[in-house]
């Protein structure tokens, strides 16, 4: 089926060819025609099968339809809510281009960068906003934003935004919105929670729906490797030396370990970038331009980009960490083979991740091939490449530490020193004892002074002892 049976606009299939598209996906040839009919609806496909054009396409064609007339007030008539700045961008980047023959004004708002611009954006009464819900509902607060003539209302990846616990800043949104208008929802899943949620948000709305609920992309060969966790870095250093992993999204559970891997890759020879939380706007965004520029090879990413990265050509998703959850799993390896394209998407179990391996088989209702690496040693000792390097602070403080101990008082230590024994002459011609019967004589608040301060007694001279482990390291 050709888009120009699907009744869109002139100007918007000029785009779609312009764009290199010439058949539609199967979520797009079954949501586009219910959206162009004014019904409010609900597409669920699994991700990177296009949904973000299944809701922009007839949208568009629709604003086509009541152009402004001249000397006409602009004001919004779409607002696109989704979960994270990443995806944000990424329907903005879609809605340019399907967009790219009509006269609208599109503006992007969420946290992380200045509000001025958003602001501006939003007071100009922008034909198209595309938000997060934190950002945007600040912005509502100052009252920047105009949403009384709304006509269409689209909540992308609203699974995620539940996840996410947006939903109250939505419901406080939507809230403020006209009744009277069309409702979108798109999500990779459709769960009891979204259900209750097309209640309370939609009227009647058309169910679209494309395979099951929540299964990952048929497109994408799936392969588990298990082994020690210790190996993990290892292993994926070791499978990077094949040409065929070219470009490569791999997932961390946290934003220190995906620091980590990206770290340890890099000390390797693999360029590498990372995207997670801790990160600045700023970052993120170049992080994404140079993964999909080439400049990097590998994109180390916390689920916060699960659902925020639309880049065509990755070839490889690697689950660093295996996901607690089955929609993580299902969202992460959808970041390949998308669009029918062919993707491989591979996993690292250790045996703590084992319950969470079974799970998500018992959902998906069928085992994941093992495969073990070639030319591996799955039984190796943790490797130089998982351990973190000696910091050179480290090593300073290492050589500085006797220098500082021979300042101090023979009779002093610090609180938590090992007492040790030592033998020297001290002004008085004596031994002195660094420790006796378990207790420090010079310690202050300790029963004596320290050796020089008037008024004070010399501590006796204890038996000589061994030697303790500091002192045969140090030498004194």
């Amino acid at each position: 089926m050709p888009f120009q049976s699907l009744g869109l606009a002139p100007q918007i299939l000029s785009a779609i060819q312009d764009a290199g598209y010439t058949e539609p996906t199967p979520i797009q040839a079954a949501a586009i025609p219910a959206v162009l009919t004014g019904s409010d609806v609900i597409g669920i496909a699994q991700t990177g099968t296009g949904k973000t054009a299944a809701f922009t396409l007839p949208i568009l064609t629709k604003l086509t339809e009541k152009p402004l007339q001249p000397g006409q007030r602009s004001h919004t008539r779409v607002l696109v809510i989704a979960p994270t700045r990443e995806l944000v961008a990424q329907i903005e980047e879609n809605v340019l281009a399907y967009a790219k023959h009509l006269p609208l004004k599109i503006a992007k708002v969420y946290g992380g960068v200045g509000e001025k611009p958003q602001k501006d954006a939003l007071r100009a009464g922008s034909d198209i906003v595309i938000a997060c819900p934190g950002r945007l509902l600040d912005l509502m607060g100052q009252r920047c934003a105009d949403f009384s003539k709304l006509e269409y209302l689209v909540l992308d990846e609203a699974d995620r935004m539940l996840d996410m616990g947006f939903l109250p800043d939505i419901r406080r949104v939507v809230q403020q919105l006209p009744r009277k208008r069309q409702t979108l929802l798109f999500s990779a899943t459709l769960s009891k929670e979204i259900e209750s949620l097309t209640h309370e948000f939609q009227h009647s709305p058309k169910i679209v729906q494309i395979g099951k609920r929540s299964n990952p992309a048929e497109t994408v060969t799936q392969h588990i490797y298990e082994l020690p966790k210790h190996l993990k870095l290892s292993l994926l250093s070791h499978l990077l030396k094949d040409d065929a992993l070219q470009m490569v999204l791999v997932f961390s559970r946290t934003k220190h370990g995906a620091d980590k891997i990206a770290r340890k890759l890099e000390q390797t020879g693999v360029r590498c970038a990372t995207l997670h939380a801790n990160r600045s706007q700023n970052q993120r965004l170049k992080a994404l331009d140079d993964f999909k520029a080439g400049r990097v090879r590998v994109l180390v990413a916390t689920d916060i980009a699960a659902r925020g990265i639309d880049v065509d050509g990755i070839s490889h998703v690697i689950n660093f960490d295996f996901p607690h959850v089955v929609e993580d799993y299902v969202h992460r390896i959808g970041r390949t083979g998308r669009a029918q394209a062919i993707g491989d998407a591979i996993s690292f179990v250790s045996s703590d991740e084992m319950d969470d391996l079974r799970r998500l088989e018992r959902f998906i209702g069928r085992g994941i091939t093992r495969k073990r690496a070639e030319n591996f040693d799955y039984k190796a000792s943790p490797q130089s490449l998982d351990q973190e390097p000696d910091r050179p602070e480290r090593r300073h403080q290492q050589q500085r530490r006797p220098q500082n101990q021979q300042q101090r008082h023979p009779g002093q230590r610090r609180h938590g020193d090992r007492p040790k024994s030592s033998q020297g002459p001290n002004q008085g011609g004596q031994s002195q004892a660094r420790s006796g019967g378990g207790h420090s004589q010079s310690r202050s608040g300790g029963g004596g002074q320290p050796q020089g301060r008037s008024g004070g007694e010399q501590p006796k001279a204890a038996p000589a002892k061994r030697k303790s482990f500091w002192g045969r390291l140090t030498g004194r």
